[in-house]
């Protein structure tokens, strides 16, 4: 009679063991989950991984220059960086932009390129790509190069053409900090009347910070009264919450200037009321573009406050105040620590929002109040500089990045409550 051991695989009445049949139920199950998230996955790779991609390599991107001249930049590298390089380089120059003579495009962007580094070097190049090619019997080409224009006699427009050995570039990346390359190529902070992005960031963060705090100032009060308002006067005034999230960003921000202008209604009630004399400045500066904003990321405060406050029990105040605390200490110490999680993803959504607004700054602000991403659509769709845009755009990624890790820290990523 046979028996049955521990070792003895279990067998199908097809004859497969039943551990191989498990494996491969097991597998198929895995496969039909994958294809169910397959297109979720497609969709996340095409709009938001890889153009996130394609946004860090554009702002290090460098292929105009290479393109048009690759031996010259690769000769220019025995160049000691004094004087003009030997006829045996510039023979090759002469060569290459003899070449790409009849390719516009293409001499085009190397000099809008070049020009980005030294103002003038477009002009240069292509008053020099003109005069190509030049005769071998005219005399040495350093001479003829000189005569063409003086200015291939300094040193610095060779080394802003050494710098372009390379496909890649951290050209973009370091002017967005406002840092220049010296004549040693050491990166070095520019002169003040040259820093401009700094100051530019400062303000974003700066703006980016009152207005998180106003919004918690005004939104965690009001979240901790609806959450203690009876059921049904609390979902009707999350409605109004919620009304502008179903209404226009260009709207609500029309509608602030309409209010805020000297003639607006609010100027009116002022001097109606006799509280000022004459209209109070409070559009096309910094302080209207405050009160939009607050009131416009106001409910991205409200929102995850509110979720993590309807999920603490009211019995922990009132045991509190029972065992003989005062309500004002036994909230700081009792309720306000248990909402911290909410607390920090509203203030986490509301800064990561407002370091990216455009649209508000720009209409409601004045020339003082624009922040990064003012800057961001300025290279795009004015200059079409998209190594400039990709690069303001890679730091305020970097910012973000940043800010949620420092959050994860201190909170905890866990502790992180959206409602």
């Amino acid at each position: 009679m046979n028996s049955l051991t521990a070792d003895t695989p279990l067998i199908a009445a097809d004859g497969v063991p039943l551990a191989v049949k498990l494996k491969r139920a097991e597998r198929r199950k895995k496969i039909r989950a994958a294809l169910l998230v397959a297109p979720l996955a497609a969709f996340l790779l095409a709009t938001f991984i890889l153009p996130i991609a394609l946004l860090l390599y554009r702002s290090v991107e460098n292929g105009e220059v290479p393109a048009v001249v690759p031996k010259t930049v690769a000769a220019l590298a025995r160049w000691q960086g004094s004087g003009i390089p030997d006829d045996a380089t510039l023979r090759v120059f002469a060569d290459e932009l003899t070449a790409a003579k009849d390719n516009k495009p293409l001499i085009g962007n190397a000099a809008k390129r070049l020009n980005m580094e030294i103002s003038g070097y477009r002009s240069l190049l292509t008053k020099t790509v003109r005069a190509m090619p030049l005769d071998p019997a005219a005399g040495p080409l350093r001479e003829q190069f000189v005569a063409l224009d003086e200015r291939w006699a300094e040193p610095d427009y060779w080394r802003v053409l050494r710098h372009h050995d390379s496909t890649l570039t951290s050209f973009y990346l370091a002017s967005s900090l406002d840092l220049k390359r010296g004549a040693d190529d050491s990166l070095h902070l520019a002169g003040p009347d040259e820093s401009i992005y700094l100051k530019i960031f400062g303000r974003t963060l700066w703006m980016s910070a009152v207005v998180t705090f106003f919004c918690f100032l005004l939104g965690y009060p009001l979240a901790y009264w609806l959450v203690n308002l009876p059921t049904r006067k609390s979902n009707l005034l999350m409605i109004v919450v919620l009304l502008p999230f179903w209404t226009s960003v260009l709207v609500r921000v029309a509608a602030w200037i309409v209010l805020l202008q000297s003639e607006g209604l609010i100027n009116s009630a002022l001097m109606v009321m006799g509280f000022v004399d004459s209209p109070v400045q409070l559009a096309f500066n910094r302080i209207g573009v405050y009160i939009a904003m607050v009131h416009i990321l106001l409910p991205f405060m409200i929102l995850p406050v509110f979720s993590v406050m309807k999920a603490i029990p009211p019995t922990y105040m009132r045991a509190a105040v029972s065992l003989g605390s005062h309500p004002i200490p036994a909230f700081w110490k009792v309720y306000f620590p248990q909402t911290v999680a909410g607390v920090g993803a509203g203030a986490l959504l509301v800064f990561i929002m407002s370091i990216g607004y455009y649209i508000t700054p720009a209409l409601l602000g004045g020339p003082d109040d624009q922040m990064v991403s003012y800057y961001v659509a300025f290279y795009t769709n004015n200059t079409v500089n998209w190594g400039m845009a990709a690069a303001l755009g890679s730091l305020l990624l970097a910012a973000t990045m940043a800010l949620y890790a420092l959050y994860a820290r201190i909170v905890g990523a866990n502790r992180l409550s959206l409602g």
